[in-house]
């Protein structure tokens, strides 16, 4: 039987605060270039205009997502399944080449963790000044308290301002700004607002490396992405084992001892706070902070640096050269999966290239029967869903095809001229098929509505577009 004491110091240990040490190098680097990527992307982007507009907004309310020069409707669903299905075929690449490359530089939980990280840095200091100052017993002093409010303030601005900006991809973010002023905003906006900023302040500034342990399903499942072959975070055991301190000077290997020096920093680097030298664990998230780290180590006890790299478990048994294992990412999952992106790729682009901005849906009108009209002729009538998805007003017109003599006429019974559909918009109009009596016995004939509009751009040519619907002439008994 396992003792209590032992249970609640393991789940003690679970909840135990990681107090990071900062680290300089290469991956470090990249680090912080994605954190300027990412962040001035997700920022920015709300903020440019397009044909006067926002260039990247997701209305809900009526149901457009624009995306620069792009607007896509609901009928535009397979647009959002292809770029979910390269979404995930991009993620299963890059673990199968790499490992949780994701993770490490572009997740948005390491993102604002690292930014509420530099903040912690700068505000109470380094990892042993942070420790000092959560080591204080109450009563706090008047330090303790302005440094813990100065830290979580900024925690805050910046966690509201990222929830303002996510709700701002929904609501015009110009709108939204004068709403947050006024305090008029609308209860799902504030609901969001408030939801997602204090998500970002819980989950970057508290739980951080729990998400990834315990939250995050992509640890779980990665396992089966990687293989022999996967460039992961990797530990020497055949060149650092066994460990031990020693000093600059002495000969480590006369004294029976690995390169590693166990001075335990690539432990005080890692976000998720594992020991990398105990092997391979679905913890890690291939930041790459213990290699820098270990590099740093290395060069200051002139060891060769590489204790702690990326490569493959093949290549770390085998003892493969650096070239060798690189050869290896091209492997029949990597080719396999990289096709299958360019094949989606190459599909989704020429797909929205040639894209037709018009739609038309015709629906015969089941609440007015084919009838007879002045005694000469016989009426169908119909209602034609017009759509305009581009970014020009469009003129346009419609003939009926399929039987001889038909007239289209609008619903008071005046002949149909061109409608005007403006930009992204659409319209629904009525309309009557007429065809003079007696030609055709009673029963239903096809005929085709030709639908063509002509997109009226700005300073340049028109473009024309067209639309064939079929549809049925009922001719009554």
């Amino acid at each position: 039987m396992i003792p209590i004491q032992s249970v609640e110091e393991s789940l003690y240990e679970v909840r135990r605060k990681i107090y990071l040490r900062s680290v300089s190098g290469i991956f470090a680097r990249w680090r912080i270039a994605f954190v300027f990527l990412t962040q001035i992307l997700f920022y920015g982007l709300p903020w440019i205009s397009w044909n006067d507009r926002q260039a990247i907004l997701f209305d809900l309310v009526q149901r457009k997502f624009y995306i620069f020069g792009l607007v896509l409707w609901p009928q535009d669903v397979i647009y959002l399944t292809l770029l979910l299905i390269l979404s995930a075929l991009s993620l299963f690449l890059f673990t199968a080449v790499a490992g949780r490359l994701f993770c490490g530089y572009a997740c948005p939980q390491t993102v604002y963790t690292e930014v509420f990280m530099w903040i912690e840095r700068k505000v109470e200091g380094d990892r042993f000044a942070r420790i000092r100052l959560d080591g204080q017993e109450w009563p706090w002093n008047f330090r303790k308290w302005r440094l813990k409010i100065i830290k979580h303030g900024l925690w805050l601005i910046i966690a509201f301002w990222t929830g303002f900006t996510f709700v701002g991809y929904f609501t015009p973010i110009h709108v939204l700004a004068g709403e947050v002023l006024a305090a008029t905003l609308g209860p799902w906006q504030a609901f969001w607002l408030f939801f997602y900023g204090f998500a970002t302040w819980g989950n970057a500034g508290f739980m951080r490396e729990q998400v990834c342990k315990y939250m995050c399903p992509y640890a779980r499942f990665q396992s089966v992405m990687v293989d022999k072959d996967t460039f992961l975070v990797t530990y020497d055991t055949v060149r650092g084992d066994p460990r031990g301190s020693r000093s600059k000077s002495e000969n480590h290997i006369a004294s029976g001892l690995g390169d590693c020096v166990d001075c335990s920093i690539c432990v005080q680097v890692c976000p998720t706070g594992i020991d990398i030298r105990d092997g391979l664990q679905y913890m890690c998230i291939g930041c790459g902070a213990c290699i820098d780290a270990c590099d740093q180590v290395m060069d200051k006890m002139d060891y060769p640096k590489g204790l702690i790299r990326y490569t493959s478990e093949r290549a770390m048994l085998e003892r493969s050269s650096q070239e060798s294992t690189i050869r290896r990412i091209f492997r029949p999952r990597i080719i396999f999966y990289t096709a299958v992106i360019v094949v989606l790729s190459t599909a989704f682009i020429v797909s929205l290239a040639t894209r037709n901005p018009l739609r038309a849906d015709v629906m015969r009108d089941r609440g007015a029967l084919a009838r007879e009209v002045d005694g000469d002729r016989i009426e169908n009538v119909y209602r034609i869903q017009v759509m305009n998805a581009s970014e020009n007003a469009m003129r346009v017109n419609f003939k009926v095809t399929g039987l001889s003599n038909l007239t289209i006429l609008t619903s008071q019974g005046k002949p149909l001229t061109d409608v005007l559909v403006e930009p992204s918009s659409n319209q629904l109009i009525p309309i009557r098929v007429s065809w003079p009596l007696g030609e055709a016995n009673p029963g239903n004939y096809p005929i085709h509505f030709e639908v063509e509009g002509v997109e009226l751009h700005k300073g340049n040519d028109a473009v024309t577009r067209l639309r064939d619907e079929k549809s049925t002439f009922i001719v009554p008994r």
